[in-house]
């Protein structure tokens, strides 16, 4: 009722209704973990195309095999990636700088993110000042200049940033970097005392650019000269030189010392809020992932984020027959993982290299499956197994390895989904299993498709019950919560989601006096029980034929 009842009348009250929409998350968001050319270290960061990847991250780079599975899992339909570049800076008394430095006047800059890709930017100071801005932030105009940065590289970004100063103001020079550049940093030194005038002056790099070809352009014959220009600009440009640091070569680079404390390699995925599915591209010379980093993965994805690892073949499968082997090798670990959230697909792609004028190459099929599962679920739903005719593999035109069928049948039993060349469709995904689906595991987590839904209902409960957390614990906020679940679930029925023709078929929720008992309620606890009914792959087709006797006339 009303809080305070005063003056003869009719009151007005709203009453809540209980409602709670329940929301499912989304299914299909991608982790990606490795070297690229440049961008953010030890950072998630999201994109949404590949152009994205090009843009902030380098795009295909020869030293690496991340942007080749980024890039297949965009061709594949995929929508919404998380990055996590990794840098393993040179070390030694030989060992080169991780970011390249730019002199221009009496400042230094430094790139701002670490790699040899820096050693392409040029910086220029001008200034072009309005005397009444500086007045109105209680500086001299002699104080403020702008500073214009440009990556020489095709395509590359141009920033100018206007009315900065090395003095304490709200334009002062490393915070508006810091803030607003995807370029270069203030070195973090300040100047000595006195603080020096600001002239205007490119980068030590341009300045001998420029005069080289001054005087090539004056006086192309003086070439003592041009000899002196020459060494100026070399050693300009040694100022500037960067490494792209050294290759990852052991599980360490992605899970060093205090990792999860600091976020960093693996555990860098814990600044984002929810992710679906990971993706390790190989990283060592031999075209593999240590068996100990996806172990430790698979367990991550399990035990912590509810989501799900793609696993890839080793390179050492070239055949049916030393995959069959290796994987019922009970003396050696050549997987890392028989995790209920780790999914392994046989064999590697063949694609053409762009780095390497287009020869066909052995790819993993991570990044391809991935897309293949973002896909089916915005056309089908989560619980639609990503495989069949319809999970074409979008530039793939080969496969390392040809199967047949039998050898399919040999395969499959095992938990390896094979990838198979389907006349008409095709390269495409022919199987669904986890890597619990082995057929002597006998495990309920058998089916990508029944994984993948039971993890999509939890995080998606997980998330939209924190509003319970709190409440009086008795049968009115059970009833709520009955309603809410009760709806979100009838919603995914209807979808068909589940297996039954009725509700009461297909799924469940309990939240009462059963499930919660006085003990529990003393403990501050509430039980939700939710059931449903999964659906499983029609994974065998089984067509059987007779004919039919002609009719005996008596």
């Amino acid at each position: 009722m009303p809080a305070q009842l005063t003056y003869p009348g009719v009151y007005i009250e709203e009453i809540p209704s209980g409602v709670r929409t329940i929301i499912g998350v989304a299914t299909s968001i991608t982790a990606f973990i490795g070297r690229a050319k440049r961008g953010p270290v030890n950072n998630a960061t999201t994109i949404n195309s590949f152009g994205d990847f090009e843009r902030i991250f380098g795009g295909l780079w020869i030293n690496s095999t991340l942007g080749f599975a980024v890039r297949d899992f965009y061709l594949n339909g995929g929508s919404q990636a998380v990055i996590i570049r990794l840098y393993h800076a040179e070390t030694g008394n030989t060992a080169k700088p991780s970011k390249a430095k730019l002199k221009v006047g009496d400042f230094t800059l430094i790139a701002a993110y670490e790699g040899a890709w820096g050693m392409n930017l040029r910086a220029s100071i001008d200034l072009d000042i309005s005397a009444d801005v500086a007045v109105s932030m209680g500086l001299a105009v002699s104080d403020l200049f702008n500073l214009t940065v440009r990556d020489t590289t095709p395509d590359g970004l141009t920033e100018r940033f206007i009315n900065l100063s090395i003095k304490e103001s709200p334009r002062r020079i490393d915070n508006v970097l810091g803030a607003n550049s995807k370029l270069i940093r203030w070195d973090g030194n300040c100047p000595p005392a006195p603080l020096p005038a600001i002239a205007a002056a490119d980068d030590k790099v341009t300045e001998a650019e420029k005069i080289l070809a001054d005087l090539n352009k004056a006086n192309p014959l003086d070439q003592a000269a041009i000899a002196v220009a020459q060494t100026a600009l070399d050693t300009a440009k040694s100022g500037m030189i960067a490494s792209d640091g050294m290759a990852l070569t052991k599980a360490e680079d992605f899970t060093p010392q205090n990792a999860e404390v600091n976020k960093k390699g693996l555990y860098a995925l814990e600044q984002v809020d929810l992710f679906n599915l990971l993706c390790i591209p190989p990283y060592l010379s031999t075209g593999n992932v240590e068996v100990s980093l996806i172990s430790d993965a698979a367990a991550y994805c399990e035990l912590k984020r509810r989501a799900m690892i793609l696993v890839d073949p080793p390179s050492s499968w070239t055949d049916k027959e030393t995959a069959k082997n290796e994987i019922n090798d009970a003396t050696k670990d050549n997987i890392g993982t028989r995790s209920k959230n780790a999914a392994l697909f046989f064999p590697r792609l063949k694609q053409p290299n762009p780095l390497h004028d287009g020869q066909m190459e052995d790819f993993v099929p991570c990044g391809a499956v991935a897309g293949i599962f973002a896909r089916t679920d915005t056309a089908r739903g989560v619980w639609k197994a990503p495989a069949g005719l319809e999970a074409t593999l979008f530039g793939v035109p080969q496969l390392s390895v040809s199967l047949t069928d039998d050898e399919n049948g040999n395969l499959n039993p095992l938990g390896i989904n094979c990838l198979r060349a389907m006349p008409a469709a095709g390269r495409v995904v022919w199987g669904a299993r986890t890597l619990q689906g082995a057929d002597r595991l006998a495990s309920e987590w058998k089916y990508i498709p029944v994984r993948r839904t039971a993890l999509f209902l939890e995080e998606s409960l997980f998330r939209s019950l924190q509003w319970v957390v709190f409440e009086p614990n008795d049968e009115p906020l059970w009833a709520q919560i009955r309603l809410n679940v009760g709806a979100f679930m009838h919603s995914l029925f209807v979808q068909g989601a589940f297996q039954g023709t009725t509700p009461q078929e297909a799924y469940f929720v309990k939240c009462d006096k059963e499930t919660t008992t006085q003990d529990d309620i003393n403990k501050g606890i509430v039980n939700i029980v939710v059931g449903f009914a999964p659906l499983k792959p029609a994974e065998f087709v089984v067509i059987k034929l007779q004919q039919m006797a002609g009719q005996i006339q008596t």
